[in-house]
């Protein structure tokens, strides 16, 4: 393995079931380092994609990477930690023995480190998990996945299950973690909201296929967002910039991939949001605002 390698890298990557692709042609290269925000509609692919790099499903197409090693179907890398959205917690056992169970599965484990973070959150460990809050078994989750040491963690939906509270705690814990020990962490979500303060690089999937990939602070500064006086497409904004037009009866909305342009002085610009991005984007692709839920 090479320590420049990028913490994930797919190439030409696709998954086809019975009923159809589930993932295509899906290219990337995220750092080391990041922090990577997966987002999409539900049924736009991440959960397979996710389990393509954790080496759980077999790709049908192209391959994927983990830290320059090439997974195919074997099982999670060495240095990878993945939890699904289930997250495989057996209800009767005690937390206690749920720490027994990460130190026999896993040979890089640091039992010290599993027990920090399970009693920074005060969670008792003679608690049986079947009687623990969201918030606590999902702490409880992180800290068998963590407790792997691992130097790629990958989430899918984690804090789908928890209210609004206890989604911050879990995210502000979590971040704490990546900051203190330097891991790449790649965070699936339909959510805007559970991404946009967190993430520094963005995938977008729709449909199966890739529609963004970069990181967040420069996708956003090559696109923007125009707001002007109703009517057609202004003759000035060149078709192929377009990303994505709205209009109402008095005001023209364009999201557009920045271009050097001498816009009117009735015309307003500015750099979108995340949210503006995403949505975009997907509308843009037929997707309604409705299968994304955007930040509160």
């Amino acid at each position: 393995m090479n320590n420049t390698s990028p913490a994930l890298e797919a190439i030409n990557l696709g998954k086809r079931y019975r009923r159809g692709w589930a993932l295509q042609d899906c290219s990337f290269s995220l750092p080391a380092g990041s922090v990577a925000a997966l987002v999409g509609p539900n049924g736009a692919g991440k959960s397979t994609l996710l389990t393509l790099a954790a080496g759980i499903a077999t790709a049908t197409t192209g391959s994927i990477a983990v830290l320059g090693d090439v997974t195919g179907g074997r099982g999670p890398h060495s240095r990878l930690a993945f939890l699904s959205q289930d997250q495989p917690l057996y209800r009767r056992f005690t937390v206690e023995e749920m720490l027994h169970f990460g130190r026999a599965m896993n040979g890089r484990w640091d039992e010290s480190y599993a027990r920090r973070l399970i009693q920074d959150c005060a969670i008792p460990f003679a608690a049986r998990i079947g009687t623990l809050s969201g918030g606590q078994r999902t702490r409880v989750a992180l800290a068998l996945a963590l407790g792997r040491r691992p130097a790629a963690l990958l989430l899918d939906e984690p804090l789908a299950s928890l209210d609004p509270l206890a989604r911050l705690e879990v995210m502000q814990a979590l971040l704490a973690e990546v900051v203190d020990t330097g891991i790449t962490l790649m965070l699936s979500s339909h959510v805007i909201a559970d991404v946009e303060d967190s993430c520094d690089h963005l995938l977008l999937l729709a449909d199966g296929r890739l529609q963004l990939d970069g990181p967040i602070d420069q996708l956003l500064a090559t696109h923007q967002l125009l707001t002007g006086p109703a009517g057609g497409q202004p003759g000035w904004l060149a078709g192929d910039a377009v990303v994505e037009t709205r209009s109402s009866t008095k005001q023209m909305t364009i999201l557009t991939r920045r271009t050097e342009v001498s816009r009117p002085s009735d015309w307003l610009a500015v750099e979108p949001t995340l949210q503006d991005l995403v949505l975009g984007y997907l509308r843009s692709g037929g997707r309604s605002q409705g299968e994304m839920e955007p930040a509160a």
